[in-house]
Formats: structure tokens, sequence, C-alpha cells
């Protein structure tokens, strides 16, 4: 395998649907709370990336196993497998690696910062794995757009700020007497969630474009996604309401004071996005427009990103 076709594989330019929501974190941490670990980044950064990259693999591996239509761009052009002629045991080998290495700094995360990250990582793990392999994979029913944009749009976001003030009690138990007790901060955690809104539908909305751009492949392969149950049309309304309540939620986060004031540059993405939404609307194919959600996305979230870090800094220095 060369390390193009690896990327291809792991469809690298995918990546930021995870590695933005882990920046997000980081940077809010550094504005609420003035707190940064290096050591837990830079861990939770190495298995973060690696269980991204083996999702990715393991789904293209599975769709390449039960494709029941054999040709056409979704198969022969996009699927990495296919278009590079890769050894099925490479394939399951490269998984394997890259799920064993998230696991190896997933464990010495938990054990630089407590239980909750375990269970977190965990839950996060299976959930990535049941994604795409199982007898029902999560990709193959109308739920992949909830579970991706909540695993990758909030988990992502509350654990990269977790491993940073995991011992602020945010999250904290105790077991005494085989009684096991847990306390939340339950203003801190909401809050958490407000933030997390925009990268939330932006993610779930890169799994409506995809699951709409594929409709008639995936009525041959028997996969029954939100688009095929709702409709094409409804799936495109959904589309463009997500980005509105994004929207919503940056006015409310700001008033509430959750993020800094300068965030509100970040309203001003409404033009282009908006422009996409329409070029969306009026086609959907996965080799033209299926890119406008993720350019969506990353154009909306990286500008929260560094405003809310400009806001950090400002508020460090001042």
């Amino acid at each position: 395998m060369t390390i193009s076709s690896f990327l291809k594989l792991v469809e690298i330019q995918t990546k930021v649907a995870s590695v933005i929501p882990f920046f997000l974190g980081t940077v809010y941490t550094l504005y609420r709370f003035d707190n940064f670990n290096l050591k837990n980044f830079i861990i939770m950064f190495i298995s973060l990336i690696s269980v991204d990259m083996g999702t990715t693999a393991i789904n293209n591996y599975m769709d390449y196993r039960k494709a029941v239509k054999k040709h056409g761009y979704n198969y022969e052009t996009h699927n990495a497998i296919v278009n590079y002629s890769l050894k099925e045991s490479v394939v399951v080998a490269t998984i394997i690696l890259l799920f064993l290495l998230a696991i190896v700094f997933g464990i010495l995360l938990y054990i630089n910062t407590n239980f909750i990250v375990l269970a977190l990582g965990a839950v996060s793990f299976a959930a990535s794995v049941l994604y795409s392999y199982g007898p029902i994979p999560i990709s193959h029913m109308p739920l992949g757009e909830i579970f991706s944009g909540l695993f990758m749009g909030f988990i992502i976001v509350f654990i990269s700020v977790f491993i940073h003030i995991y011992d602020s009690n945010i999250i904290f138990y105790s077991f005494a007497n085989e009684v096991l007790s847990l306390g939340l901060n339950i203003k801190e955690i909401i809050y958490v969630f407000l933030l997390c809104i925009p990268a939330i539908v932006g993610i779930a909305n890169i799994m409506l474009a995809n699951n709409t751009c594929d409709i008639d492949d995936d009525i041959v392969n028997k996969r029954y996604t939100l688009p095929i149950f709702i409709g094409k049309e409804r799936a495109l309304k959904l589309f463009r309401a997500l980005y509105y309540i994004a929207y919503l939620d940056i006015v409310l986060l700001i008033i509430l004071g959750i993020i800094p004031t300068i965030s509100a540059i970040s309203l001003l993405t409404f033009i282009p996005i908006n422009k996409n939404i329409k070029l969306f609307i009026e086609k959907q194919t996965k080799k033209d427009t299926f890119i406008l959600a993720v350019k969506n996305f990353v154009i909306l979230n990286i500008v929260q990103v560094l405003t809310i870090g400009i806001g950090a800094v400002i508020k460090i220095i001042f």
C-alpha cells in the first residue's frame, strides 16, 4: 500500500470532521477555564486521528465487501480498495493497526486523567466500529446523521475539554461501600453542548449530504438511510434548516457570554455558506457538490475556533 492509497483509503480530507471539534474544545477550555495540558492534548490527538482513520477505512472496506452495484463513481473511483486494487489482507491489517494505536493512546489518556475519559472513549470507540460493522451498521440506518453529529460534534469536543480540567469537578464520581456516586456540573455541560451545536449540525449535514447524493446507489445496496426514509425533498429542507439552527445558536452563545463577542464575526460566514446551500439544493452528486457540505463545516467551525482562540488570548493578556 502506497502513501497515496492509504490516504485515499482513510479519506484523509474528511478528518477535519474530528480535528476541528478537537481544536474547538481546546480553545474553549483556554477561554473559559484558562487551562491547557500539552501532554493530554498530544495523546488525545493521536488516539482521535487513529480511530477516525480506522473508522473510515472499515467503512470503505465494508462498502467494498457488501456492494451489490459494482460500477459507477462510488464503487470504481471513490472507493480506494477498488481504485488502487488493494489486497483485502492489507486493508484489514491497516484497520487493525489503526485501532490498536487508538486503543493504546486511549489507555494512556485514561492513565493521565480518570475513569470518565475511559468510559466516554470506550463508548465512542464502540460507536465508531458499529457505525460501519455488524449485522446492521449504523451507517445503513436512518440514524447515521444523529450518531455522527453527536459523537463527533459533541463527545469529541467534550472530551477535548475534559482532559484539561478533569480535576475541576465538571464530572466527578466516588465509590464507597459498594455505592457509586456520580456528580455533574449541569451548567457547564449545557454550555459545552450549546457550543457544539454548529459542529453537530455541520457534521450531521456532511452525512446527510453524502446520503442524499447516494440515494440511488444505497437503494440498490440495501442501505436504508435517512434521505431514503424521508425523501429527497425533505432531506434538502432539513439540510438547509440545520444551518439556520447553527447561526441562531451562535447568537445565543454570544448573548449568554459563553463565547467572546468577537465570535460575532462568524455570523458573516452565512454569506458563503448560504450560497453553497443553494448550489447543493440545485444538484446533489458525490463527484460535484458533496464537497460543499464539507466546505460549509470547515468555514463555519474554523472561524469559531479562530475567534474563540483570539478571545482566549485577549483574556489571558488583559
